[in-house]
């Protein structure tokens, strides 16, 4: 026996790299010094620009989002997903992202559907100005169906010591201004797909509210917030940034903010996207359970001055992005207050 017969294709994993190679090479800047294909790969720190440099890291993955875009055949934005979640993890600290690598496991290697996902990931890096500098392809039958993939993400970001945030720098009186999500973005699809699966709607399904159907407003890809944040740090003193993921508001919102203060969010404040509405409805999810599992249309928090609030609100405008004053800390036990 062979390992072909077995289920694993090397021939066609080679193949597959070299058919990569062009879109991921676009992402390399003059600091990736190892071509594709290597044991490792090499970043040239350009550390002269630092003063005190702190490398910083993020992995993530899209979770059950990717049963979405399996079932429907569509896989040329779940990459830019995995971008997402890791670079705006990192970028709450304002770490400057710098190179991301990517884990690709499946029963079968399709190389049509592994080079759509492949683009969406170099896309992802892209609007993140990042290098996508190598990855791991794994074809593992027995493990995952012919037609199952997983994915998961890693990324590497710097940052000037003394302008990192960690949520030290927070003060009573900061407001706290939310940028709107472009959807669900990538948690809480264990519950959408349970409530789909209960109420009978099918993915191709036409709905109104979202001017789509409704497979393709749920693979709506993540914002990656990257160019905004930075931006922003250039010009605004930003006090802490938190990145709306899983456990919503509430539970990264806390994640930023320093003992003895607490947050409070005023409901209302901001336009919560058709999408929660709709599951709220079809799922009769309670508000706390809406609040604690999705983003509500908020993807990320910023806490500022008062005084920066005018010129933060028309940075982030000129820079397309919906912002809204949606909050504000005072003294209190920490924790994160919904109103």
């Amino acid at each position: 026996m062979t390992y072909k017969d077995a289920g694993v294709d090397i021939e066609k994993a080679d193949k597959f790299v070299e058919e990569i190679k062009g879109f991921v090479q676009k992402t390399f800047t003059k600091n990736v010094i190892t071509p594709i294909g290597g044991f490792a790969s090499a970043y040239l720190l350009e550390i002269s620009k630092y003063k005190n440099p702190v490398i910083t890291s993020s992995t993530d993955g899209v979770g059950t989002k990717l049963k979405i875009a399996q079932q429907l055949n569509k896989h040329d934005t779940i990459g830019i997903d995995l971008v997402a979640m890791c670079v705006n993890d990192l970028v709450t600290t304002t770490s400057k992202p710098l190179f991301f690598l990517d884990y690709f496991a499946t029963g079968k290697l399709k190389p049509e559907t592994a080079v759509e996902v492949i683009k969406g990931i170099a896309k992802g890096c892209e609007l993140a100005e990042c290098s996508l500098v190598g990855g791991e392809t794994a074809e593992m039958p027995g493990m995952y169906k012919d037609d199952e993939y997983d994915l998961a993400g890693f990324a590497v970001g710097i940052v000037e010591r003394e302008k990192m945030l960690d949520g030290s720098k927070t003060e009573k009186g900061n407001i706290l201004i939310g940028i709107a999500s472009s959807g669900v973005h990538s948690n809480g699809y264990s519950l959408v797909r349970k409530i789909i699966e209960v109420k009978g709607y099918s993915y191709k399904d036409y709905f109104q509210e979202f001017g789509k159907t409704l497979g393709e407003e749920l693979l709506t890809p993540t914002k990656i917030y990257v160019k905004t944040i930075l931006t922003l740090a250039e010009r605004i003193d930003i006090k802490s940034i938190a990145h709306i993921t899983g456990g919503g508001i509430p539970g990264n919102l806390i994640r930023v903010i320093r003992p003895g203060l607490k947050a409070v969010i005023e409901e209302g404040s901001w336009e919560v996207l058709p999408i929660f509405k709709w599951i709220a409805k079809e799922g009769h999810v309670p508000k706390e359970d809406m609040y604690k599992t999705f983003n509500m249309g908020i993807g990320m928090i910023l806490a500022i001055d008062k005084k920066d609030e005018k010129e933060a609100i028309q940075l982030l405008e000129d820079l397309g992005e919906k912002p809204y004053i949606i909050g504000y800390l005072e003294e209190g036990e920490r924790s994160v207050n919904i109103i």
